[in-house]
């Protein structure tokens, strides 16, 4: 007989039919001769209950059918009369394929998150964690698809490389040296000359650079793939290795590129509420997020507020004044903290908020830099800035902060160069790039979304450890 899956089987109404299941044990109880199990195969965040007479059935197996042992099932599908599902199986033939003794970590009800991360290779069992995983999947095929859809091409960057996007040097180096009989010159740098590589080459902080490269030959890219950040910030919204999305787009300016940040947020949410009813509905609770299908839904009737970023420092300075109290400062010229974020979004507007034209000193090298006026420079819709700005597209989520970073990019040789300079960069390794505002140079934009911090968001999780199936963090590289 052919495994029917749990979550077609709860789609069945052929009552009599013969039916064979698979899966692992949620929980077993027994009556008066008679025991009920609840299986889950991992196919849905419902489980299927298997009824059974203690008669039928050789005793030894009953007693290795546990919390967490893998059992496959033979019985006959018939209604159900219990409350709050439509079918039961009927077990005739009851074997035990993994059977699962009482050190099984998942044993109990309401672990904590915290004991559960210990455990990551067997949370990914409970039904938090495998509705967060099956959400995971759905915002992966959301993104090829929107992606797909509007014409974009799935572009592979390279996980090692010799840039640093970001410059500010916290990359994983990748050497097949001995560290203990490193090579080194008269100033004691060591030399690379005998590494595989030939020089120093660490994994990727993004895909961004090579990106552009990909957008200036086909029109419109995005890579969708993991990078490293060798940051030691041990936090509820960093990871050392996660998952990011970045399109680029040739002939794009900073209003487009705004239009397309709002599209796509509000597809993979509008992709989720359609596709994850029953997961969401699960982690739409107390325990988790109260107001998890609300918040997702509210995210689709707004239209996103499009804020300078000198506005809102104006608006934090103003909320000061009135008593508000922030933990870091926020001054013009100052990177804005979560906090500063969430009150923007969750507390003065209501609504996700796209903060555009930061401060040159606090944003990256490549961004465009706005025309300037006096002293200071014009920002969007005329917003006039102290000093001088980027084109810059962050979007500010409720619960999270910034969930996307985005900006028009550079396309003169002559402003990039000058930009290097002043940040006194090493351009060793950025002719390459230098090259595509050399030959054929064309106005681009583009941004990084971080892919755990989407799943954060729309699974209402809190930490993002708990939206990758093994997170890497300082200390942490376990399975």
């Amino acid at each position: 007989m052919q495994r029917t899956k749990v979550i077609d089987a709860l789609k069945r109404t052929d009552y009599g039919s013969d039916i064979l299941v698979e899966g692992w044990v949620r929980s077993k109880r027994g009556s008066k001769g008679i025991f009920f199990i609840a299986l889950n195969d991992g196919s849905t965040i419902k489980n299927i209950q298997i009824v059974g007479e203690d008669q039928n059935f050789d005793e030894a197996t009953v007693k290795l059918i546990t919390t967490g042992a893998c059992i496959s099932v033979e019985g006959k599908l018939v209604e159900s009369p219990a409350a709050g599902q439509a079918v039961e199986i009927q077990a005739t033939k009851i074997e035990v394929l993994g059977a699962c003794d009482a050190t099984y970590p998942m044993q109990k009800k309401g672990q904590s998150f915290e004991y559960m991360r210990q455990h990551a290779h067997m949370r990914l069992r409970t039904n938090t964690f495998g509705a967060v995983m099956r959400i995971r999947h759905n915002m992966a095929m959301a993104i090829h698809t929107y992606f797909h859809e509007h014409g974009f091409f799935y572009f592979h960057t390279p996980l090692i490389t010799a840039s640093d996007c970001e410059g500010a040097g916290n990359m994983f180096q990748v050497t097949t040296k001995n560290l203990y009989d490193l090579k080194k010159d008269e100033q004691g740098k060591i030399i690379y000359d005998d590494d595989f590589f030939g020089e120093q080459t660490s994994l990727t902080v993004s895909g961004q650079l090579e990106g552009e490269l990909g957008a200036t030959a086909l029109g419109a890219i995005y890579t969708f793939g993991p990078t490293f950040r060798a940051e030691n910030s041990n936090t509820p919204r960093h990871l050392a290795e996660f998952w990011m999305i970045e399109p680029e787009i040739a002939f794009m300016d900073q209003e487009e590129l705004m239009d397309l940040e709002e599209d796509f947020i509000k597809y993979c949410v509008r992709w989720a509420l359609d596709n994850c009813k029953d997961d969401l509905e699960f982690l739409n609770n107390p325990r988790l997020d109260p107001h998890l299908i609300e918040r997702l839904e509210g995210v689709l009737k707004e239209t996103f507020v499009r804020l300078p970023y000198t506005e809102g420092i104006n608006i934090l300075q103003e909320a000061i004044k009135n008593g508000k109290k922030f933990e870091f400062p926020c001054n013009w010229g100052d990177d804005l903290a979560s906090e500063h974020e969430r009150y923007l979004v969750e507390e003065h507007f209501k609504k996700p908020v796209i903060m555009t034209d930061y401060p040159t000193a606090i944003k990256s090298f490549y961004m465009k830099q706005n025309a300037p006026q006096g002293e200071g420079s014009v920002g969007y819709k005329g917003c006039v800035a102290p000093g001088p700005t980027m084109q810059g597209t962050d979007v500010l989520f409720p619960a999270i902060g910034e969930i996307i970073g985005g900006s028009v990019r550079e396309e003169s040789l002559e402003k990039l160069q000058g930009e290097i300079s002043r940040r006194h960069m090493d351009t060793t390794h950025l002719e390459w790039y230098l090259d595509t505002r050399r030959w054929g140079s064309c106005p681009h934009a583009g941004f990084g979304l971080g892919f755990e911090r989407l799943i954060l968001f729309v699974t209402g999780m809190q930490n993002i450890r708990d939206v990758i199936p093994f997170p890497r963090t300082p200390k942490n590289a376990a399975f």
